[in-house]
């Protein structure tokens, strides 16, 4: 029987359980994925492509660093610009954005007008990524900020996990031009959701905008960018030449199944940090970077041995899934309602670090061969393990 409560006994009203918004997190989420697929699509299409254009497998594959690095080159003065526009307005003209993006893909008749397409398809995504990390973290409450990020950039391995392959079947089955209409088709119906599931947050008022200058200069965010880059950097060098990595212990037959194993274990990343990224920042930023290096060396003194290199790429796939939650919520913690320029400055440090690990990654493999390149990875995911240790303000615990 349940004690009755009198006047002696007061009654402790239990504080009402914060209730996140899945469908608007989902719903972005969902935009988040059709951004990356946009981005990576060609890699999987790239011998159909390459056959029905007329032109080199190279040329395709310059399609994907073509919008790469325009997203690196325009993403900050670009969201400068845009600042006063509303935020909902924004977001889904870039959606629509996406749309004609893969649409003229699937119609062009030549390679050039896909080529500038992929450019301005580019110069979009760069916005999205400068957006969407605030834009989660404003639909929920401080103290959950970490947490809603980590459900938005979700989109991102589960795009290289199932979004990529799902696209090279569908355009082996029916083509690549249909493949690019689907996914058109997909980033319009996307538009339809978020229209009706995204809150609206009106955009920066002129006298309260910040400066580039004034937004770089706050406390811990160059330590924030030095530690991006330099952890992005260490990925980049190793998985861009994945696929040699892979031959010591016979995987290179199997190379789809590695990556799958990596898109797998980069979701189960995600989730981690988004339960711990609101109290733990500085502690799972240097666990990551831990990780990373642990799969290093994983993978230098034990290459040739199967099970350990599928160890290695699943404790790696940890390590950098859980990154775009942990290093997105550093700078917009920093910046506060500035988050959206921070925001751009993480975008094209992240695409310009890409393009350069690279580049180090294949002069070291021409260079040392390919058993140097866990090396050169674990140095550079050391100095930002350093970086992040000793910047008091770059990852400072949630207040």
């Amino acid at each position: 029987m349940a004690s009755p409560i009198t006047a002696s006994t007061p009654a402790v009203a239990t504080p009402p359980r914060t209730r996140l918004p899945y469908n608007g997190l989902l719903a972005l989420a969902s935009i988040v994925f059709v951004g990356v697929v946009t981005e990576i699509m060609p890699a999987g299409l790239l011998p159909q492509m390459s056959a029905d254009l007329g032109v080199s497998e190279a040329q395709i594959g310059w399609l994907v660093a073509a919008y790469a690095v325009t997203t690196a080159v325009t993403a900050i003065p670009l969201t400068a610009l845009t600042r006063a526009i509303p935020r909902k307005r924004l977001l889904l003209s870039l959606v629509v954005g996406f749309a004609l993006v893969s649409g003229v893909t699937a119609i062009a008749g030549d390679y050039t007008t896909i080529l500038v397409a992929r450019t301005v398809g580019g110069m979009l995504a760069g916005l999205l990524w400068a957006i969407a990390a605030g834009y989660a973290m404003r639909m929920v409450e401080p103290e959950h900020s970490g947490r809603a990020l980590s459900i938005a950039m979700v989109g991102t391995p589960l795009a290289f996990a199932f979004g990529l392959p799902i696209a090279t079947t569908l355009g082996a089955a029916l083509g690549w031009r249909a493949a690019f209409a689907v996914l058109a088709g997909l980033a319009l119906v996307l538009a339809v959701w978020a229209a009706f599931a995204l809150p609206a947050f009106a955009g920066e008022r002129a006298g309260s905008r910040p400066g580039l200058r004034t937004v770089l200069r706050l406390p811990g965010l160059v330590a924030v960018l030095a530690t991006t880059a330099v952890f992005v950097l260490a990925h980049n060098v190793a998985y861009t030449y994945i696929a040699p990595l892979t031959v010591p212990a016979g995987l290179d037959g199997h190379l789809d199944v590695v990556l799958l194993v990596f898109g797998v274990f980069a979701v189960a990343g995600v989730l981690v940090s988004g339960a711990l990224v609101d109290r733990h920042l500085r502690t799972m930023v240097l666990i990551a970077a831990a990780a990373l290096g642990a799969a290093m060396i994983m993978i230098g003194c034990l290459a040739a041995e199967p099970v350990a290199v599928y160890a290695a790429v699943a404790l790696w796939g940890v390590a950098y899934g859980g990154a775009p939650t942990l290093l997105q919520s550093a700078p917009a913690r920093i910046a506060g309602s500035a988050a959206d320029v921070a925001q751009s400055m993480v975008v094209a440090t992240w695409n310009g670090s890409i393009a350069v690990g690279a580049f180090i990654g294949g002069l070291v493999l021409e260079a040392a061969g390919v058993a140097s390149l866990p090396w050169v990875a674990l140095g550079l995911v050391a100095l930002a393990a350093l970086i992040a240790s000793t910047s008091r303000a770059a990852f400072a615990p949630l207040r």
